[in-house]
């Protein structure tokens, strides 16, 4: 323990210091010696330290996208470089390389507040064993010896002996009670976490290896934290327990208005701004824009989601811009009235082509054609008039070799024509 005292010294004088001004604000409220007083500095601990780590948040989410959109190629090296392994690692820091993704920053996190954690742990542990430590003296060291969680001191572990929580002023079945709760609510939320991160928010369109990864560890966790458990301190676990509540809610939040493109919370997301669009007529606020503009600038590489929302918004006479703003849309769309009548979006009737006449209504003459002067056939009609009646043909005029010449049949030229020159035998 002294090694780890000296390896995390310059992390657990500030753990404490905060630890003990949080503990003066909720002392003057509920009673510096109770367990809600020094129970409600750690998770106000716990809020405070993820509020900074709000950044390293949001470079996961994106480092997390990134290996999922680079899991197409990443197979493809493997398989290529199968029986390679030293190339197979070379093309892989290439690709991260020329994609700028970082494998580790998905992990940023939690190695971000491992010390922290390390250093609360050894607080409450050199409170369970009586030793001053950092910001909290004697007093206070007393003061925390008498907090108590539903029973439980807040430096007791399930692992302690009747002895150990007898000194702690417990009963070792009140403690083993306490801690059994919280640890299977801490593997609850973190179960729960992963489980809403596999089902909701990744593309179920291409299967990797990185969704069976992550698939292992949404049962891997959750086993590693009820088996670390029964070795944490009460206020350990109220540190976890609030760190992976914090960690829900934040995921929530992000898949509800951030999904993962071609995810079931994209499908989701994109179903709920439809509605708003077209009811309101136009976007609101920078996400939905950026949400909007990622869609148009994609193209044709829209997924099935995101097609569907384009061509619902034309549908609805509105057209996505470059920029992510929605305007009307100059193109008129199709729709129909209640007796079927085809209208525009401007609700004029539609021009319709005109129908194409039968055989029989051609050759009766009755179809859409122009009438003709009265009294004058029509191309079809028969006439009453016999055949002789007919006026005569105009006579061929003579031409200078006294002989006739009719008039150039169709496809014959005109003029004198060229003798056909005798065959030769």
């Amino acid at each position: 323990m002294d090694t780890i005292a000296s390896l995390f010294s310059f992390i657990t004088t500030p753990v404490s210091w905060v630890i003990v001004q949080f503990h003066k604000v909720y002392g003057a409220i509920f009673g510096p010696d109770t367990g809600w007083a020094w129970g409600l500095s750690i998770v106000s601990l716990v809020i405070l330290i993820r509020i900074c780590l709000i950044p390293l948040f949001v470079k996961q989410i994106k480092a997390t996208r990134a290996m999922q959109t680079l899991q197409p190629e990443m197979k493809k090296i493997q398989e290529r470089y199968k029986n390679d392994k030293q190339r197979q690692s070379e093309e892989m820091m290439k690709l991260y390389k020329e994609t700028g993704t970082n494998p580790l920053s998905s992990c940023l996190p939690i190695l971000a507040q491992s010390p922290f954690f390390f250093a609360l742990y050894h607080v409450l542990n050199a409170i369970a064993n009586n030793d001053t430590i950092g910001s909290i003296n004697q007093s206070l060291l007393d003061s925390a010896q008498k907090a108590h969680i539903f029973g439980a001191p807040l430096a007791a572990k399930f692992t302690d002996s009747s002895s150990d929580v007898a000194a702690l002023d417990a009963s070792l079945t009140t403690v083993r009670i306490v801690t059994a709760v919280m640890i299977v609510m801490m593997s609850a939320s973190q179960f729960y976490t992963q489980r809403q991160l596999m089902t909701k928010n990744v593309d179920t369109t291409v299967k990797t290896p990185f969704m069976q990864q992550q698939k292992m560890l949404m049962y891997v966790f959750p086993v590693m934290f009820a088996v670390f458990g029964i070795n944490f301190p009460v206020g350990v676990l109220v540190y976890w327990l609030t760190t992976n509540v914090w960690t829900m809610g934040q995921q929530m939040y992000v898949i509800r208005n951030n999904p993962t493109p071609g995810s079931k919370a994209q499908a989701a997301y994109l179903e709920r701004l439809y509605k708003h669009v077209t009811h309101h007529g136009k976007t609101r606020g920078r996400g939905e824009k950026a949400i909007v503009k990622a869609i148009v600038a994609k193209g044709r590489d829209r997924n099935e989601f995101e097609r569907k929302f384009i061509n619902g918004l034309n549908k609805a006479g509105l057209a996505a811009q470059p920029d992510g703003t929605v305007v009307k849309s100059d193109t008129q769309v199709v729709a129909q009235t209640e007796d079927g009548t085809p209208t525009t979006a401007a609700g004029t009737p539609k021009r319709q082509q005109p129908k194409r006449q039968s055989k029989s209504r051609r050759q009766s003459g009755t179809g859409s054609a122009a009438p003709k002067a009265a009294g004058e056939p029509t191309s079809l009609e028969k006439t009453d008039q016999p055949e002789d009646a007919k006026p005569a043909a105009a006579p061929a005029k003579k031409q200078p070799g006294g002989s006739t010449r009719s008039k150039a049949q169709s496809g014959q030229r005109k003029g004198p024509q060229r003798p056909k020159s005798p065959s030769k035998k």
